[in-house]
């Protein structure tokens, strides 16, 4: 019988964060998500452990401004997103390379 997730859960949490700094933080067992901007920190820890049945120890965010860039010669600007890196209890893992 398999666990029903309310969809409000994957409307915070929009995917992992894979990256070289992102990877080394899950050796002290950290673990970087891209959340909804309007996320809060209460919720984005509810979401991580109602999704991944993990224990959360701590949870900081942080806002990325969306840099200009050219798109087909035009200048552009990406959206702005926000991060959220997740500290989880000893014992505790999540391996962001397998689907949920």
């Amino acid at each position: 019988m398999s666990k029903q997730v309310a969809p409000a859960q994957y409307d915070i949490i929009l995917g992992p964060v894979v990256t070289e700094k992102s990877t080394r933080m899950s050796e002290f067992n950290q673990v970087t998500f891209r959340v909804a901007l309007g996320s809060s920190k209460p919720a984005i820890k509810d979401a991580v452990e109602k999704l991944f049945d993990v224990k959360v120890k701590a949870v900081n965010t942080s806002v990325v401004k969306g840099k200009l860039k050219l798109f087909r010669g035009r200048p552009g600007r990406r959206s702005d997103y926000k991060k959220a890196m997740v500290t989880l209890e000893e014992g505790h893992r999540i391996d962001v390379t397998t689907g949920i």
